[in-house]
């Protein structure tokens, strides 16, 4: 029997009218239907997210950070079972979904503790004669509800990317997951009805994309954290420009190695690395490896050895222990990679390993010779394809990761430090990986890019600053 799962409205548990269905993209098989939430049950969320506001907004940290360590700590118990359903969903291999799941019970962790530490700033105002007397105390209050529009490829972590920093703050969020990945939010749902948080600070709705233009345009939502593609995202933007939105989209991310890089273990290690992580969630990452570039001296060596470990990655099932690449999240997607990768072939490219398709998978891929008029040379991928580069110098190295319209992270094999400040000094991207492939992420820090990879940061204590704005207290007559 098919299990019909139901949303969240306002913290409990509700049903629609309609239902969706949730396919495996390895088999096809059935792995549940989804309730979907009705106009006006929807509408009962925004009025609950709304109500709640300034309650929420009112806790005192120790009861949100109280919540947020009970998800961290359920998500730990609960990390199979959890990790079996993304797979189930997104396909991705059985030993990333438990490295996501791992990566969420962090997300939740660091929220716990930013909740707690957030304190604002006070200030001296007598730095001018005019300030005599008086003395500023500045907090951060939460600009209003959000919006969360999370995407299919990290169904848990990116939605606890939203989630858990919105609950730190207490901003009341209506999360919105991908309609082909909606289970993983849901279960984070149950986790959150486990808690005290205050009945509307908390809405799991999975509504189909196009009733999201209305939503979007909902003045009773003030912030929208989306993460997906760059044009979507910039359809958001554009619809509600006064609106507070932060956007996580695409890249186009590049390895590069350079010629001091060049030891046998070097060459090893750039190899596995940049294999592994052009391929590691099919390559649907917006951080995955799909360009590497790398200097003349150690370019034929690299190849040799990136070949090698690209037909080294095991393919298939996901539920088995040992694959490293499942398929893609449905046959349309491998079917657009095919498409890329056939546009390049027949623009000059020349496939190394790889190219095929079967169903929703596509064989893990290395192209050399790549066309600056192939689609793949500046879109992003999205999809198990690398190409290859040969440069004659570090800057045209830099020069060659900054030819793109993407600018989200960037990994340089360097051992030379001057180097590595001089990448982090003119690559134009948002965070800058030395001696590993720029596919590097850990859930604290600053992450989002420029160019057209977005606006805003992800990382807990950075979308904190993101949901929030600064409320200035001045006191008057002071003995300071």
């Amino acid at each position: 029997m098919t299990t019909t799962h139901d949303f969240w409205l306002a913290g409990r548990r509700a049903s629609g009218d309609a239902t969706f269905e949730v396919h495996h993209p390895f088999d096809g098989s059935l792995v549940g239907k989804v309730s979907v939430p009705t106009d006006a049950q929807v509408e009962e969320a925004l009025n609950a997210a709304v109500a709640a506001a300034p309650v929420f907004a009112a806790t005192p940290a120790h009861v949100r950070a109280g919540a947020l360590d009970h998800v961290s700590k359920r998500l730990a118990e609960r990390t199979e079972e959890i990790a079996q359903l993304i797979t189930a969903e997104n396909g991705k291999p059985i030993k990333w979904a438990r490295g996501e799941v791992g990566r969420a019970v962090s997300v939740f962790r660091w929220a716990a503790e930013e909740a707690r530490r957030t304190n604002g700033e006070t200030m001296r105002l007598d730095t001018d004669p005019g300030g005599v007397g008086r003395f500023a105390v500045v907090r951060k209050f939460p600009r209003g509800v959000v919006l969360g529009i999370a995407p299919f490829n990290f169904p848990l972590n990116l939605v606890a990317h939203k989630v858990a920093p919105a609950i730190a703050v207490g901003a009341p969020i209506i999360l919105k997951p991908a309609p082909s990945t909606p289970l993983s939010a849901l279960v984070l749902g149950e986790i959150l009805a486990e808690t005290d948080l205050p009945a509307g600070s908390w809405s799991v709705l999975p509504v189909p994309n196009e009733k999201m233009p209305a939503l979007v345009q909902d003045d009773r939502l003030p912030v929208i954290s989306f993460t997906g593609s760059d044009k979507v995202g910039y359809q958001i933007m554009d619809s509600v420009p006064r609106k507070h939105v932060t956007l996580e989209l695409g890249g186009n991310a590049a390895a590069v190695v350079l010629a001091d890089w060049s030891s046998e273990a070097d060459l090893e290690w750039a190899a596995t690395r940049i294999a592994t992580f052009a391929n590691y969630q099919g390559g649907q990452s917006c951080i995955s490896v799909q360009r590497v570039i790398a200097d003349a001296s150690v370019y034929d060596a690299l190849v040799e050895k990136v070949v090698a470990k690209v037909e080294a990655q095991v393919t298939g099932n996901p539920t088995d222990d040992a694959t490293d690449v499942g398929p893609l999240v449905d046959e349309n997607a491998a079917k657009r990679v095919e498409a890329w990768v056939e546009d390049a072939v027949a623009k000059g490219a020349k496939v190394l390993t790889g190219g095929t398709r079967e169903g929703a998978a596509y064989a893990p891929t290395v192209l050399a010779e790549l066309p600056a008029d192939a689609i793949l040379a500046g879109a992003e991928a999205f999809g198990p394809v690398l190409s290859l580069h040969k440069v004659d110098s570090t800057d045209e190295a830099f020069a060659a990761v900054n030819d793109s319209k993407f600018g989200l992270q960037a990994g340089v094999f360097t051992h030379d430090l001057q180097t590595a400040f001089k990448a982090h000094q003119v690559l134009e991207v948002g965070g800058v990986v030395i001696g590993d492939a720029p596919s590097y992420r850990a859930d604290q820090m600053p992450y989002g890019g420029v160019k057209d990879s977005g606006v805003g940061r992800e990382g807990v204590k950075y979308a904190m600053d993101d949901f929030t704005y600064e409320r200035v207290l001045v006191l008057t007559g002071l003995d300071l």
